[in-house]
């Protein structure tokens, strides 16, 4: 077993239960960490046998390009299509954050965090 991450994916996107929110937008972090056995490519030395980061970035910019009200909506994307797209995903976790978020307050930025295993 072993785990492949993506760290810092920063994308600018329309999230949030605000009207402005959908036509300010804000800046977002995504983290993902996919739980694989990596043995076989750690023998073969071929993409076909890992879990490809390019593709894990291309599923975080196609979900996080579409509006939710909240980030667990987005974050439950992502982990559908990692499961569905590749199959030799056994556990995800991924972490959305939005940066300065609009709460009244000096906040650096919120962030969930959700964990799926393969069913």
């Amino acid at each position: 077993m072993g785990i492949i991450r993506v760290t810092n994916i920063r994308i600018y996107a329309f999230h949030g239960c605000l009207e402005e929110e959908s036509k300010i937008g804000s800046d977002y972090r995504v983290d993902v960490a996919v739980k694989a056995n990596l043995q076989i490519s750690a023998k073969s030395d071929q993409l076909q046998d890992t879990v490809d980061y390019v593709h894990i970035n291309r599923i975080v910019k196609e979900e996080m390009g579409i509006r939710s009200k909240l980030l667990e909506h987005v974050a439950k994307r992502i982990l559908n299509r990692i499961f569905n797209e590749i199959d030799i995903a056994n556990e995800a976790t991924v972490e959305v954050s939005k940066i300065n978020p609009p709460i009244g307050g000096n906040v650096q930025m919120v962030t969930i965090e959700m964990t799926s295993k393969r069913s």
